[in-house]
């Protein structure tokens, strides 16, 4: 049986907003929440058509969720969060529609997490590095990130799958989330691998020695300290004129957040190294787990059977036409790609050897050795996978020539990666 508010589409974050409002002067611990999961019947079985999703939501009231982007609309950033949002509608008939708020409108980066508690958001990207006294399990995740196969390719479609196997795997880190009224629902994401950009060549410890070098994140400031560099801290919107005026002589950032922010003519001379990589910078989707559980089972079903679209579209819309414009930039200015010197390799293999042991002993695990287990295992089993899927890897001097929209077929990928990582966890 269906139930409605005042014959007006179901607002999941009002209702949740009214929960919490009606609980706390109740000073009960029961959820005032418009429904259950169980609201809408049975679920669907996994495979299921977009024919079967439709009938399935016919006789439920229209849900309305309230969620943002980080990018303004229309903006190439933006098409992963539009494409999951669009499927989700589409396939549910049109029964689920989102409010969408562009450019973090509601509530920025570190506050998102509270407006998903207070009801301003139902849905939201968590970044935990922001807050990493917050979630400390999830920012030894994405500190341990170097970890990832450093390719153009192969190392977008590992890095992106490896890391939310851990997530699932580690109780500790759904744990922050449930903690905090949250349902987690992609826990990583990036934006493709970190790679050393600078004016000049500096690739070995001579050249990196005193330089002004941008970085983000624990783990990179330490690999930075370690290449003999200075770690600086300055935005990305003011990377442009810092590179510009010598404020800064490297970014380690990717080629997205290059795009993004215009310098890489500025940076051509680029290192990404095969054996040594650096951390990246993660992000996860969330809801608030009234809203969750205020839906239909089917609707969670639906909400969770097109994860994959986001990550699919992160990696085929962002990551792999940005590496290949920002290829174009750099061979334009007479740069290139190339590893470390072997002074500087060995340098970064000991930082990240250094900074992967400490998380045996991160006060943020039961079993910090388990957590460092399941990360060297699922790196290794993803690296297998994708090249069992048979995806063609290639340089990062040739991407700009080799790439072309839709020359890459991710739906294997993309099942792979639901059947082996999602599916385990879909609502029932």
């Amino acid at each position: 049986m269906s139930t409605s508010w005042n014959a007006r589409p179901r607002t999941v974050g009002a209702v949740a907003a009214m929960s919490l409002a009606v609980a706390m002067l109740a000073g009960c611990a029961e959820s005032s929440s418009a429904t259950g999961s169980g609201e809408g019947g049975e679920g669907l079985a996994y495979g299921a058509t977009k024919e079967d999703y439709i009938a399935a939501f016919a006789d439920i009231d229209p849900i309305v969720l309230h969620t943002q982007s980080p990018a303004p609309k229309g903006s190439p950033t933006g098409v992963p969060v539009e494409k999951y949002l669009d499927t989700v509608t589409e396939w549910s008939g049109g029964k689920i529609t989102f409010d969408v708020a562009y450019s973090n409108a509601v509530a920025p980066p570190a506050e998102i997490d509270n407006a998903l508690v207070d009801g301003r958001l139902d849905l939201g990207h968590i970044i935990p590095q922001y807050e990493p006294a917050e979630y400390p399990a999830s920012t030894a995740l994405t500190d341990s990130s170097f970890v990832s196969v450093q390719t153009a390719l192969h190392g977008a479609l590992q890095s992106n799958a490896w890391a939310n196997q851990v997530a699932f795997e580690t109780p500790e880190i759904l744990a922050e989330y449930e903690n905090k009224g949250l349902k987690l629902l992609l826990p990583e994401y990036n934006s493709g691998a970190n790679g050393l950009f600078c004016t000049k060549d500096r690739r070995d410890l001579a050249a990196l020695r005193g330089a002004q070098v941008t970085a983000s994140g624990r783990s990179i400031t330490s690999e930075v300290t370690g290449l003999g560099a200075n770690p600086v801290s300055i935005a990305y919107t003011e990377l442009f004129e810092a590179l510009q005026r010598g404020v800064a002589d490297c970014s380690v950032t990717s080629f997205t957040v290059g795009m993004l922010g215009g310098f890489l003519g500025q940076t051509p001379q680029v290192v990404v190294d095969p054996a040594a990589g650096v951390a990246v910078g993660w992000g996860g989707i969330a809801m608030s787990s009234q809203a969750w559980d205020s839906l239909p089972l089917v609707a969670q079903q639906l909400l969770w059977d097109s994860l994959t679209v986001y990550l699919e579209s992160n990696i085929e819309d962002k990551i792999l036409p940005n590496t290949a414009e920002g290829m174009k930039a750099v061979l334009a200015a007479g740069g290139s790609v190339r590893p470390y010197a072997d002074d500087a390799r060995a340098a970064l293999e000991a930082e990240n050897t250094k900074l992967l042991d400490a998380q045996r002993t991160n006060p943020a695990f039961q079993d910090g050795d388990g957590f460092v287990e399941r990360i060297d295992s699922a790196t290794a089993e993803w690296a297998s996978i994708i090249a069992e899927l048979g995806y063609e890897d290639v340089s990062y001097d040739d991407f700009a020539s080799w790439y072309k929209p839709g020359v890459v077929d991710l739906s294997d990928y993309s099942t792979k990666v639901y059947e082996t990582v999602f599916l385990p966890h879909r609502p029932s």
